[in-house]
């Protein structure tokens, strides 16, 4: 018998292993196994399919071990992998390296074995290698760590390399189990003090050691008011010692045991929804009741602020109560915070949250919690699609037009809304899309019926929407060249604002203190060395960064054309923005929400948290705070750079500028109705902005359809983009038109380019683009990616591209 195994490896086809016959009746599909593959690369791979077909063309090697007692996956996870690694354009391993957490995947530790047929003689070596060698011949084989014990340094593999080179050993790859349960010491009191009288009798008789007796007080006490006592929270209630806790264990009075523990600590079980719905939007849930009866995804378009959350939450509570299952997918780990709350405070630890800032250990608690049933409602961005849900009834897709569902680098690169859609259909789960600013394609598929739509186009208990207001900057007097930050009328609103008590949120699209440094004398830029882009000013670190690569640079002062001093920054981000506001503002507490300030696990709910209770007056943030938000003491928006959202050359620009601007504004007089919007350009007439101003979502998506259908785009076609990457100019542009070339015969009316992007080298690798616009035939679809995989092997047979990697970005963004 064999096993398709897939291993998390970028491989073209799956590999098969042979099963040994004492592993036969124990292994099931979706376990892990150990497997080995080329020379001693150990890997753990889950077990796809068992059959009897032997491969023809090779020879095949035995599984090594079982690491589980039963499947990790649910049947249904292969074929959604098979799906997505088919749809996307990369390998199942692939797909399973994202999938799985990291911890289920194994660690490969590196052992040195002792080579026999070498013999003793260690006179021909080095100090350090005849220490090493000794130690091999005595103990056999050795781990790194403990070579690096016997040298007394850290940095051993120049050592090991010379001992593999001479053939004093040889490497082994050997798997460890990089999860381990969490252990917790409790504090018991040993049973024959069970007996109140007992336990009476001890105290009174207790003569010596006044410490021990404060102890067993504190734990007496512990153990009466939270029932469980950890040995952590008695010593630092009693602040007694270990020595003075083992006294009490030697006495036979208490008892310390390990016990596993969650990493997570989840509220009691509790469903407790204490809202009414308004009537329209108890007119919506019935209408979105309908619509998944009917259809299998419904669109939810609700304008901002109409309660679309209330929904949701009626929608999960009849999924409970079947015991089905609910997945709440959010675009950004900032989003979970505020909603993570909002949550618990109804359906208490039936609810777990899963994202990429918790750590590998509880991920594989959250993963096993989903697969028993026991969590019923996960809240989490794209990842939480992989986990191995026991009884999906309902997904749930919140801001479904973000551009954050969409997986970048590396493979798979999957849009996390079109794969929930798929996945429902495998578990037989219904999907429900939200927002107010539904993406073109979605609200297309609902206009022509493959979707059912739900309008809510009323704010929560009928609130006004915000008053949006246009600052044009041409008529404020500045120097050439110069970017104005803020206009004397959102200066003076801002203040107003603050005066009152109310609260101000402004939106910047860029991070750092100042987006370039210009040579007043020769006009040179600050360039990242590895990046065709300029490099960006962090005041707070003092530091230059390159936001592509990610390379840091020490500050300059001088011109490095001309030598010149004569620098100046140019252009403004979200830290310069928030320096002003500090100025100018004296008695006002200004927080910053960017990459920079949320790095860490909660940093971002901390101040999410902050603004919430009113601890900050005036939050500046990029695309962040525009996600969805919900603070009901914000009364102004302000947006200070419109035009930057509006200048770009790609055929998505208007729509996102909507969206962006729209959402943005939503934040406003959420509770009250007073909100206002003020928008900065110098382009006021522009048509976006102007559907901005009145809320007409319909009227930009009539115009954005239209121009779209004239130029066969998407909702119309399907587009791939093939990129090339190399480290030579030359070389990557003659391997781009050598494999356009190729297509060219069968797919020329669907080609454009291939040609530099805008940004035409990252990381020292140059980039061409090829872009592939499809008809909606899954026939020619599936042709042209098997063409297009079938021309990446052609071109890699040509010697001088081999190196040439090629990214293909199905439905890329």
């Amino acid at each position: 018998m064999f096993a398709e195994i897939i291993i998390p490896l970028a491989l073209p086809k799956n590999y098969t292993w042979s099963i040994p016959d004492d592993m036969l009746p124990k292994l099931q599909p979706g376990c892990r196994v150990e497997v080995n593959l080329g020379k001693n690369k150990k890997y753990a791979g889950v077990v796809k399919r068992i059959h009897n077909d032997a491969p023809t063309n090779f020879e095949t090697k035995d599984i090594l071990n079982i690491l589980d007692p039963e499947p990790v996956l649910q049947p249904y996870q292969f074929s959604f992998w098979q799906w997505m690694a088919e749809y996307y354009m990369c390998s199942e391993g692939e797909v399973m390296a994202a999938a799985l957490p990291s911890h289920f995947k194994l660690s490969s530790e590196t052992v040195l074995i002792f080579n026999e047929e070498y013999g003793d003689d260690f006179s021909g070596l080095e100090n350090d290698e005849y220490l090493v060698a000794e130690a091999l011949l005595m103990k056999h084989e050795l781990r790194l760590t403990e070579i690096q014990q016997i040298l007394d340094v850290t940095h051993v593999y120049p050592i090991v390399n010379k001992l593999i080179g001479k053939k004093v050993c040889f490497v082994w790859e050997s798997l460890k189990q990089a999860y381990a349960p969490k252990k917790e010491s409790f504090v018991l009191l040993n049973p024959e003090y069970g007996n109140e009288e007992k336990l009476e009798n001890l105290l009174n008789n207790w003569s010596r050691a006044p410490k021990q007796m404060e102890l067993l007080l504190s734990f007496l006490h512990l153990m009466r008011t939270e029932g469980e006592v950890t040995k952590t929270s008695l010593l630092k209630k009693s602040q007694a010692s270990d020595a003075q806790l083992k006294g009490l264990v030697d006495k036979d009075i208490l008892r310390v045991e390990k016990r596993s523990v969650d990493r997570i600590n989840y509220l009691p079980k509790d469903v407790h929804i204490d809202f009414e719905l308004t009537p329209a939007q108890q007119e919506a849930l019935e209408q979105v009741r309908m619509g998944l009866k009917e259809k299998q995804v419904c669109l939810l378009h609700g304008i901002t602020s109409s309660g679309k959350t209330h929904i949701y939450i009626r929608q999960i509570e009849e999924l409970m109560r079947k015991g089905e299952q609910v997945l709440y997918m959010l675009p950004e780990i900032a989003l979970t915070s505020q909603i993570i709350r909002r949550l618990q405070k109804y359906f208490g630890g039936y609810i777990g949250i899963y994202h990429s800032k918790f750590s590998q250990n509880e991920r594989v608690e959250i993963w096993n919690k989903v697969k028993s049933g026991e969590l019923k409602v996960v809240l989490g961005a794209r990842s939480s699609l992989f986990l191995p849900y026991h009884k999906l009834g309902l997904i749930i897709c919140d801001e479904e037009h973000d551009t954050s569902y969409k997986q970048q680098d590396p493979a798979p690169r999957y849009n996390g809304r079109d794969a929930a859609i798929y996945l429902a259909s495998l578990t037989g789960a219904k999907v429900l899309l939200g927002s107010a600013t539904p993406s073109l394609e979605t609200y297309y598929n609902a206009k022509t019926d493959k979707y059912a739509l739900v309008e809510l186009l009323e704010r929560y208990r009928e609130v006004k929407l915000p008053v949006i207001e246009m600052i044009d900057i041409r008529t404020i007097a500045k120097k050439p060249g110069e970017k104005i930050m803020f206009t004397p009328q959102l200066l003076a609103d801002i203040t107003t604002t603050v005066n009152k008590g109310k609260q101000v949120i402004l939106f910047q699209n860029r991070r750092g203190y100042s987006p370039y440094q210009l040579c007043t004398i020769c006009g040179w830029i600050a360039q990242c060395r590895h990046c065709d882009v300029s490099l960006t000013y962090h005041k707070q670190s003092n530091k230059l960064k390159c936001h592509y690569c990610g390379n840091i640079y020490p500050p300059t002062n001088t011109c490095a054309a001309c030598g010149s001093d004569k620098l100046i920054q140019r252009n403004f981000g979200t830290e310069k923005i928030e320096e002003v506001l500090d100025s100018e503002l004296k008695d006002a507490k200004v927080g910053r929400m960017d990459f920079d300030t949320i790095r860490n696990k909660n940093a971002h709910d901390v101040l999410i948290q902050q603004f919430e209770q009113k601890k900050i007056d005036v939050l500046v943030g990029t695309q962040m705070v525009v996600k969805g938000l919900d603070f009901d003491n914000v009364d102004l928006v302000g947006i200070l750079d419109a035009d930057g959202l509006l200048h770009f050359a790609e055929f998505r620009v208007n729509e996102r500028a909507f969206q962006l601007m729209e959402q943005v504004s939503g934040r406003a007089g959420r509770k009250d109705g007073n909100g206002k919007v003020l928008i900065q350009t110098s382009n006021p007439a522009h048509p976006i902005l102007q559907y901005v101003a009145r809320h007409d979502f319909i009227g930009m998506y009539n115009e954005e359809i239209e121009k779209r259908r004239q130029f066969f785009y998407p909702p119309f076609s399907r587009i791939i983009l093939v990129t090339f990457k190399h480290k030579e100019r030359e070389v990557v542009s003659e391997a781009a038109h050598f494999f356009a070339n190729a297509l060219q015969t069968v797919y020329s009316q669907y080609l454009v380019g291939p040609a530099e992007p805008v940004i035409n080298r990252v990381r020292n690798m140059f980039l061409m683009e090829l872009l592939i616009k499809l008809p909606r035939d899954s026939a020619i679809i599936a042709r042209c990616k098997s063409d297009i995989l079938k021309q990446c092997a052609a071109l890699h047979a040509e010697k001088k591209f081999k190196k040439i990697m090629v990214v293909p970005d199905v439905d890329a963004l």
